[in-house]
């Protein structure tokens, strides 16, 4: 079956007792059992729910990987596959990455003896210099956050596994229908589930899948000992989510696409990340690896902070707000909001400071969001 017949119909079969098309809501936390240990499958919730069974064997199958688990949030993933780590133990990252990742990393892991090395994420040959002999994760994001680098998966599966090291792909802004990591010799693939996959903005979830039943055994363990699951409301959101992923990335697709060249030509712009235009460093790695470019978009205004606050004011359609991944489109200030949590130096040195914004482009007319954009671009002239 193709992708789009897979979110609709794997682990998703008629309801047994009743013959409900939709999975249901098992808003239980306990399971009755037979006897002692007899039961259906269930005992828990905490240790496994029906719904986020569903859940799981529907991403693990769009993925293309044996094993998917689901998780309280993007974050709550990110720290399960951190806890297959031990004191001591080196990671190489990409310099470009969401804020609260670097936070997980700086913060949270570093003081337990887990260190992390950045690089720049689009270089192969910066991720080989950087490992040692401690070094046991590769991490990435491709599309990374904001800037949208690409970075080359195959090339880092072969870097990363020359070592003994996995490679983790965070695949938030492209999804399976975009992009398949398993596929590219990736180990680990992670995602905020809260984004495209469930795609409506009211739902908070994250995933790991991974193409090993020994590591999915380990996260499933560290899962059931933390409690960071998916609630059977939020997985059974997610998973109506899926349903029309690949349609909705397809839009999305289409309107960023159409964004990106009409911004490029404004006055006020002085530079347009997005994969799919011409130009870009990582386009023709991209056009390798990914169906199309996807629906983030970020620009770097000439008048610095001033013209993005100026552009900001003057959106209509475009709501200014924390997340992306919606059908609603959004647009985000990363200084002052998903990377808040680095410093001004270091939001410097990355290039996420200024006049830079980012643009999660929904699913509206495409001719409603030009003119909006429209509207911000002149706006930015007169910083």
């Amino acid at each position: 079956m193709k992708l789009a017949t897979r979110a609709i119909h794997v682990g998703q079969g008629a309801d047994p007792a009743t013959g409900a098309i939709i999975v249901p809501i098992y808003q239980t936390s306990t399971f009755t059992q037979d006897a002692v240990g007899v039961h259906k499958g269930f005992e828990y919730s905490r240790s496994g729910n029906p719904t986020r069974t569903a859940l799981e064997v529907c991403i693990a199958s769009l993925d293309g990987g044996s094993d998917a688990l689901a998780y309280a949030s993007g974050l709550a993933a990110e720290t399960g596959v951190l806890s297959l780590l031990r004191p001591g133990d080196h990671v190489v990252a990409g310099s470009d990455l969401y804020g609260g990742t670097v936070r997980l990393l700086r913060s949270v892991f570093e003081p337990l003896g887990i260190s992390t090395t950045f690089v720049d994420g689009t270089d192969p040959d910066a991720y080989a210099a950087a490992m040692t002999q401690r070094t046991r994760l590769v991490w990435i994001e491709t599309p990374s956050n904001p800037l949208l680098e690409i970075t080359d998966i195959r090339s880092l599966a072969d870097v990363a596994h020359a070592r003994q090291a996995l490679l983790a792909v965070d695949n938030t802004f492209a999804t399976p229908a975009l992009q398949l990591p398993i596929s590219l010799g990736a180990d680990i693939v992670v995602y905020s589930t809260t984004k495209y996959m469930g795609g409506h903005s009211d739902v908070v979830g994250g995933a790991v899948v991974l193409n090993d039943h020994e590591l999915a055994e380990q996260l499933r363990f560290h899962q059931n000992a933390t409690g960071s699951i998916a609630g059977p409301f939020d997985a059974w959101l997610t998973l109506r989510g899926l349903k029309t992923l690949e349609l909705r990335m397809a839009r999305h697709s289409t309107n960023a696409a159409a964004l990106a060249s009409f911004v490029a030509s404004a006055h006020s712009v002085d530079t347009v990340y997005y994969p799919g235009l011409a130009g870009h460093p990582g386009g023709a790695v991209a056009v390798t690896q990914m169906r199309s470019p996807g629906g983030m978009v970020s620009i770097r205004l000439s008048g610095g902070e001033a013209a993005a606050h100026r552009f900001i004011g003057a959106l209509q359609v475009f709501s200014l707000a924390e997340s992306l991944g919606g059908v609603e489109s959004l647009v985000c200030y990363p200084a002052r909001m998903t990377h808040a949590s680095l410093s001004a130096d270091e939001r410097e040195r990355r290039g996420i400071s200024g006049g830079l914004v980012r643009l999660s482009v929904g699913i509206e007319d495409v001719e409603d969001l030009m003119e909006d954009l429209a509207r911000g671009v002149e706006a930015a002239r007169h910083a």
